[in-house]
């Protein structure tokens, strides 16, 4: 805790982000939400179990870059995989080297995808490539809605899961049809796997079966597997060998990166055998959200989905973000606890609803359904209060 003279000093977002970040028990614990004193010690603590740290470190992508990259070719089924810097550039590269070969440049995917709302519009102006709009509905597009698309595409691009629209995956059958459906258009397909690592238990197949259905697949180390930084680029040889050179051009070859690759091998052996427990917990978490806001007589809220594709989900509420942010820190401050440590925000639509996201991993294990229950009863009285004395 801080003493008086630095809490005065603190604005009131300042205040209430504080405060969920030291909150005793969470959903999750994110790195970012750690100190670099404890960052840094678990890193020293747990390379020796992933990599023989005697070793010289990495020089241009050799040493443990380049046993990183074998790990994830491995584990995805691909026969070769490049590490990037960041999932931006291993998805403009990959895309742009396809798009040499097709002679197309168009891209179908959601246009909520990331490429389209996160990236700075580097698709077109650093790339050339050319977003074209695979769906309007907010959910993966369908086998139909690709071949009826009205012009030629040189490569599909799927977001798994679906981040915008709740973290929504297709069924199995769905992903096996549009994937096929690409294909019989003459396009390549993509995957935009950042969170691909927590998508087994919802289609009930391995990595390998899930990534065979795709030309190319990139994964981040960062989310999924609480790495520091850092992507990966899996699929055939041929293709890999020529990201690499692109890699070069767009800036990404990195002298040493021994950190992001050392926590990325931890995250491979701690996290990945356990993202089916958090998975699972996830839908423990999200029923017994809904189950309390039906129980404290909310007019209209929104858990989406209903039962969680992966370890992530959306909760939607009537009241104002600012409202829910500081219910949530007198929460934490006053019980230790709280289970909405992100922010929240306003899509606009519908009008006067604000929207979190809610992430369950290690952390989160410990919560009960009734224990969810309970704290989630004790913050729409404290929202319901905010919003009283605001008024």
């Amino acid at each position: 805790m801080k003493d008086d003279a630095t809490e005065s000093t603190e604005s009131v977002p300042e205040r209430n982000m504080r405060l969920l970040r030291e909150a005793k028990k969470v959903l999750a614990r994110p790195s970012a939400t750690v100190s670099l004193q404890e960052r840094l010690t678990f890193l020293a603590e747990q390379a020796g179990s992933v990599y023989d740290v005697s070793a010289p470190p990495d020089v241009y992508g050799d040493g443990v870059v380049a046993e990183l990259e074998r790990r994830v070719a491995e584990v995805l089924g691909k026969e070769d995989a490049a590490f990037f810097p960041t999932g931006t550039m291993a998805q403009q590269v990959a895309l742009h080297c396809w798009a040499q070969r097709s002679g197309n440049r168009r891209v179908a995917l959601h246009p909520v995808s990331h490429p389209e709302v996160f990236e700075a519009d580097a698709f077109r102006m650093l790339s050339d490539l050319r977003p074209m709009k695979a769906t309007v509905a907010p959910r993966h597009p369908t086998a139909e809605e690709i071949r009826a698309l009205p012009e030629p595409f040189g490569a599909l691009m799927l977001e798994l899961p679906l981040r915008d629209v709740g973290y929504l995956l297709p069924s199995w059958d769905e992903l096996v049809e549009v994937t096929e459906a690409a294909r019989e258009r003459g396009a390549i397909v993509h995957f935009d796997g950042a969170r691909l690592w927590d998508c087994t238990p919802h289609f009930g197949h391995s990595l390998a079966e899930i990534a065979a259905l795709a030309d190319s697949v990139y994964v981040s180390f960062y989310k999924s597997l609480d790495g520091l930084s850092g992507a990966a680029l899996a699929g055939p040889a041929d293709l890999v060998r020529e990201t690499r050179i692109w890699r070069h051009r767009y800036g990404g070859k990195v002298f040493q990166q021994f950190p992001a690759a050392l926590s990325a091998l931890i995250g491979l052996d701690r996290e990945l055998p356990r993202l089916p427990e958090y998975v699972a917990q996830a839908r423990v978490v999200a029923t017994a959200m809904a189950d309390a806001f039906r129980e404290a007589g909310l007019g209209w809220f929104k858990v989406q989905p209903e039962l969680p594709h992966t370890l992530q989900f959306q909760v939607w509420l009537p009241h104002s973000p600012e409202a829910l942010v500081e219910a949530a820190a007198r929460q934490a401050e006053d019980t230790g606890g709280t289970l909405f440590q992100l922010p929240w925000w306003q899509p606009g639509v519908p009008p006067g609803i604000s929207l979190t996201e809610v992430t369950v991993t290690a952390a989160g294990l410990d919560w009960s359904a009734s224990e969810v229950r309970e704290s989630v009863l004790d913050f729409v009285a404290r929202v319901e209060g905010v919003e009283g004395v605001a008024g």
